[in-house]
């Protein structure tokens, strides 16, 4: 097993969402695990999967209304409303037999956090993660699942969240200020663990050269996982599949499911 690290891309919102799922769906070496960064093509809000879209519409930034009008899709993932304006995002997928894929949440999403604030103190930007908190971020349909926090200092989220409003269990925080830096979501399938996550850039002032983020941060990450790390190109998908998810993910059907 190793972790494959794909190009860069920038897409819309549903396309960003349907490659994701796709990485984790129909990954041709369904034993390596895949990490990519993306950016968007127009301001994006993405949302967790259990979230009602009226709560939603709510508690869009009244600035996100002005001008053009974002895009707006639902993620296959669990979490809050997230702010894709000014953020560096990325995705992982780890597949069935590694270690975190089948372990709790909680210790998916703290091993993964580990890596993101060892790379940013690493290029100087203060951080840690937030050791107690008044919830714990859901992965999708977690909420039929049962739970699965077996800390007694987490208790369940009471309803939905705007991220980096407040920092939760686990997230990537300021050690000074406390300011939320980091968030993330995930879902497990039988395929295995999608992760999907955030980096707020003005919460990290300190950060100014992405690129090199992006290289600590693997290689940070790599370590962690347990795994080497290697370049590869991006996935060839079936014909048509990735155009149809994607044209599902900018659905209304998707978008006002619940």
């Amino acid at each position: 097993m190793q972790l494959d690290l794909l190009p860069s891309r920038a897409d819309s919102a549903a396309a960003n969402m349907a490659a994701d799922f796709l990485l984790l769906k129909r990954y041709s070496n369904k034993n390596y695990a895949r990490f990519r960064a993306y950016s968007w093509h127009r301001p994006a809000f993405t949302f967790g999967y259990a979230q009602k879209i009226a709560w939603v519409r709510e508690n869009l930034p009244d600035d996100a209304l002005a001008g053009i009008s974002p895009e707006l899709v639902r993620r296959p993932t669990g979490g809050g409303l997230v702010d894709h304006r000014d953020d560096w995002t990325y995705a992982l997928v780890l597949p069935r037999g590694h270690a975190l894929e089948s372990a709790p949440a909680p210790a998916s999403y703290r091993a993964v956090h580990t890596a993101l604030a060892q790379a940013l103190t690493t290029l100087g930007q203060p951080a840690m993660l937030q050791e107690r908190g008044p919830a714990l971020p859901l992965e999708a349909g977690d909420a039929l699942s049962g739970g699965f926090s077996s800390e007694p200092q987490v208790r369940r989220q009471a309803g939905p969240t705007v991220c980096f409003t407040r920092p939760e269990f686990a997230d990537v925080i300021h050690p000074k200020t406390g300011v939320k830096i980091a968030g993330a979501a995930q879902k497990r399938t039988k395929e295995g663990l999608l992760f999907q996550g955030s980096v707020l850039r003005a919460a990290a002032p300190a950060l100014v050269d992405w690129d090199a983020f992006h290289s600590v941060f693997t290689s940070a990450l790599a370590a962690v996982l347990g795994l080497p790390f290697a370049d590869a190109p991006w996935p060839d998908f079936p014909d048509g599949e990735s155009e149809a998810l994607t044209e599902h993910y900018a659905s209304a059907e998707w978008r006002e499911a619940r």
